[in-house]
């Protein structure tokens, strides 16, 4: 299992990165204007941070879980709720998606 300090390493090596990426695809990536037909694409902000979204990944990676569904509901929002406040709610319903609806 992966310890605690690792996730913390990890999210911090992950936060820099989405910040540099960021920086760059808002100073490099040029939107086409509205007035010559095309159609403007939601640039919406998520609840959780894309590092905690890339960390929870990561980490799910390197442990021994089976399926994410289980890993998320019960390891993530359980044990690791401390390190993730802004983890999305359980609502979500797993069986509409066909992946996770198997387990």
């Amino acid at each position: 299992m992966i310890t605690t300090d690792k996730v913390t390493e990890i999210f911090c090596i992950l936060d820099e990165f989405c910040k540099n990426l960021d920086a760059e695809l808002t100073k490099n990536l040029h939107i086409a204007p509205i007035d010559e037909g095309y159609k403007r694409m939601r640039n919406r902000k998520g609840q959780m941070p894309k590092s905690e979204i890339m960390t929870i990944l990561l980490c799910y990676h390197f442990g021994s879980f089976r399926n994410f569904k289980h890993y998320y509901l019960f390891f993530i929002k359980e044990h690791m709720a401390c390190y993730f406040p802004k983890a999305v709610s359980t609502c979500v319903s797993w069986n509409s998606y066909p992946s996770c609806s198997s387990t």
